[in-house]
């Protein structure tokens, strides 16, 4: 295999020694430098002494959990890019990570490519917003920020203000899941009821989607938001 000519540097934070050597394993492969902890002081120790360029972090530590390493970290003003670690059941601590300020999550179990995928994602939304480009462009929906133009397939497609500013939010965060809560905030300004959101995803699609009852562009995270597919 041919080295990787961008590696990157990943801390893994989990309790479970099988997991850690399964991630060592997949990311090492990948040509990638792995570091660990099994609990969030350590990892905090570690991170204050290691720049990395990615967390994957389980939420459910021993002593600091991975909700307070979260809290420290973005307190601290860290932009590091964090993918949690999260039960199939735990749809609020999803919720919960996500609001204070992770960037994405795996649901365990999950398989080598869908952490991978996420890891990338994660690295890349970090890099385009330190240098937004002004036109996003995914399979058939194009973008221009600042002339605020919006087409499919190159035919032109009118927006209300408000549906531009929800499509605006989605693609300035691309690839990354959106909680409803801070889609609200951002968008409508309060947290007011997240059936106006589902009203407004529902007519983006319609106006977007080649087939808005399968969507390919505007994805539904259950229980936790929304995500738009990042470019490829």
């Amino acid at each position: 295999m041919s080295a990787n000519p961008n590696p990157l540097r990943i801390l893994v934070v989990d309790d479970e020694p099988p997991i850690r050597r399964f991630l060592r394993t997949i990311l090492s492969a990948q040509g990638h430098h792995m570091l660990e902890a099994e609990d969030g002081q350590s990892a905090l120790a570690l991170l204050r002494r290691n720049a990395v360029d990615v967390l994957v972090l389980d939420l459910g530590l021993p002593g600091t959990d991975g909700f307070e390493v979260i809290r420290q970290l973005r307190d601290s003003g860290s932009a590091v890019p964090i993918v949690v670690l999260s039960s199939r059941s735990d749809e609020s601590g999803k919720v919960r990570a996500l609001d204070m300020g992770a960037d994405d999550y795996v649901t365990k179990p999950f398989g080598a490519d869908e952490l991978l995928a996420r890891i990338r994602a994660a690295v890349r939304h970090r890099l385009q917003q330190e240098g937004e480009r002004p036109v996003f462009v995914s399979g058939d929906l194009a973008v221009d920020l600042v002339r605020r133009i919006v087409t499919v397939r190159g035919a032109d497609v009118k927006l209300t203000p408000r549906e531009y500013e929800l499509l605006r939010l989605l693609v300035s965060h691309a690839g990354k899941v959106l909680t409803h809560k801070l889609i609200l905030r951002e968008v409508w300004g309060a947290e007011t009821d997240v059936q106006y959101l589902r009203i407004y995803i529902r007519t983006l699609r319609q106006k977007l989607e080649a087939d808005p009852e399968q969507p390919r562009l505007i994805l539904t995270e259950q229980g936790v938001g929304y995500r738009l597919k990042a470019p490829d």
